[in-house]
């Protein structure tokens, strides 16, 4: 495989990759770091890529290890999910900052997910990967899947009811 086919092998997830880093590491800097780190890994295994199924998949699976290990590695606590890809169709300022609010109430919530819990939510509600593919690249079931985004879905929830019932915690 030559360098032009690997980039349009790559493309389409490139993002993909770079955005699941982000959410896993936080800095940007960091992310570019781990989205090079997984593009050099696949370029070395470039003759043996058309053996997988989904080269994203395991494209994904390969970040996601990345980015746990300097987790791990780290561990300092000032790493922290942040979720900044989202656009608005111009509300009103009161609307902008209510909406504004209530992300960062959901990011601090997240924030304190277990970590499995916060890669799940990554993966399915940010970037609507499907079970099938989640569990490939967890290698987890999809039941078990399902039970713990339900399980950091209904924490989501019930933070944010309570913040908007009874004002800040």
């Amino acid at each position: 495989m030559n360098q032009n086919e690997f980039v349009q092998l790559t493309t389409p997830f490139k993002d993909k990759v770079f955005r699941l880093a982000k959410r896993l590491l936080t800095s940007t800097e960091e992310a570019e770091d781990a989205t090079q780190e997984v593009l050099v890994k696949l370029w070395s295994k470039n003759g043996s890529l058309h053996g997988f199924n989904s080269v994203e998949a395991f494209a994904m699976t390969l970040t996601k290890n990345y980015c746990l290990d300097q987790l791990k590695s780290k561990r300092a606590g000032n790493l922290k999910i942040v979720h900044t890809n989202f656009t608005d169709r111009e509300p009103s300022v009161d609307k902008k900052v209510e909406d504004s609010d209530s992300l960062n109430w959901v990011e601090r919530i997240i924030n304190q997910l277990p970590e499995q819990q916060r890669l799940l939510i990554q993966m399915r509600d940010i970037e609507q990967y499907e079970f099938a593919e989640i569990a490939k690249i967890t290698e987890m079931n999809e039941t078990a899947i399902r039970v713990a985004l339900s399980r950091a879905r209904k924490t989501i929830r019930e933070s944010m009811t309570k913040t908007h019932n009874y004002g800040i915690r």
